[in-house]
């Protein structure tokens, strides 16, 4: 049965006014436009509006709940320039598209610190600190992908004022430290203790065999936030196990090809095909599963917020977490035939068959018999 929860027009109209917040008005005032999409092909070339605000071109893409958790924008430094200065109340995390330059952050005791950035760096800018990027080419723009937890913030103040021009530091966040931005490799777990990563493409990552398909996988906390991201990699001719979480996730590819299904239960799943530079949006606790078809290794970076993760008693993310003991990870052994006959599929289309024999029989030395 499907789970989507659609409801008459006429219902729906009399919540017409509540879908509207402070955070959408602010995006139509600032003269841009709002892609609502769970998918996008190229980030590269997604059209871009003028930005006065921030003296670029920019655009947002919205999952369904990002006028309540956190929301992602596009924007582009123009060739020979650099966007104007600006502090906000909001967390942020940035991941370089294309073009170099650098950025600095400095906040109001006059401490700041400078770093440069080129295509795959990831860093994030710290609470309400200043800060302003500036292209290093005098021709070519420069282009990124940002997410913010703004749009629970302007929401519950409702003034703009407030939320981008409010005086005060934050020492705990940022104190003008020389290294704060600089590329360390201090490893917790599954956690990288930094607050910039020079190259997101090809740093190196941790087993993580609960996710299946024998890939890599690291965490972030950046710029003592509370947002994070992590980044996945899988070999050729795998794929990941299926799995559900909260809203908010922007998974951006990072390198490889390959495509992703994604379903609320109860209805057949859709499918969406990637590059390096597409990105896919699962909607709130539907289900969605990354395929690489590719001759490389795929990899990719999520940025999302913690209102993501739903956790166990533990503290275990439920989507690291067997369906067979009350998770949202679907197993090998429990997925549907459809799964497997689409990969074989679009593996042939391009010369390749499946690499998944090991990753199915690794998966039954630790799985849960079923309840």
């Amino acid at each position: 049965m499907a789970k989507d929860a659609l409801v008459s027009d006429e219902l729906a109209k009399k919540f017409k006014t509540e879908k509207d917040s402070p955070y959408v008005r602010w995006v139509r005032d600032e003269g841009l436009d709002i892609i609502a999409a769970h998918y996008v092909y190229d980030l590269n070339t997604v059209e871009l509006k003028p930005w006065a605000r921030r003296g670029g071109r920019g655009v947002f893409i919205n999952h369904e709940a990002s006028r309540t958790s956190n929301d992602c924008y596009v924007c582009e430094i123009p060739g020979g320039g650099e966007l104007n200065p600006q502090r906000q109340l909001f967390e942020e995390m940035i991941l370089v598209l294309s073009g170099h330059g650098s950025t600095s952050v400095w906040n109001d005791a006059g401490q700041k610190v400078t770093f440069e950035w080129g295509p795959g760096s990831l860093f994030a800018i710290p609470l309400n600190t200043w800060h302003q990027h500036f292209n290093g080419s005098g021709t070519e723009a420069a282009r990124f992908v940002s997410s913010t937890n703004m749009p629970p913030v302007l929401n519950l103040y409702d003034d703009v004022d407030f939320v981008f021009n409010t005086a005060h530091d934050f020492p705990n966040r940022f104190a003008g430290e020389p290294d704060y931005f600089a590329d360390k490799d201090e490893v917790d777990g599954l956690l990288l203790k930094t607050n910039f990563v020079a190259d997101a493409v090809n740093l190196p990552l941790i087993a993580a065999k609960e996710r299946g398909a024998g890939g890599g996988h690291i965490r972030f906390s950046m710029a003592r936030g509370s947002m994070n991201s992590h980044i996945s990699q899988f070999p050729t001719a795998t794929y990941k196990k299926g799995h559900r979480h909260g809203p908010g996730a922007h998974v951006i590819i990072l390198s490889g090809e390959g495509f992703s299904l994604m379903w609320p239960e109860g209805e057949e799943p859709k499918r969406y095909d990637w590059k390096a530079g597409s990105m896919i949006v699962p909607p709130n606790m539907w289900f969605h599963q990354h395929f690489n078809t590719g001759t490389e290794p795929a990899r990719y970076l999520a940025f999302k917020h913690e209102v993501v993760s739903v956790r166990n008693a533990q503290g275990v993310p439920k989507a690291w977490i067997s369906q067979r003991v009350g998770g949202d990870q679907i197993d090998y052994a429990d997925e549907h035939p459809l799964v497997r006959e689409t990969f074989a599929k679009a593996l042939a289309g391009n010369g390749l068959v499946p690499q998944m024999d090991a990753a199915y029989e690794a998966e039954l030395a630790d799985l849960p018999p079923k309840p």
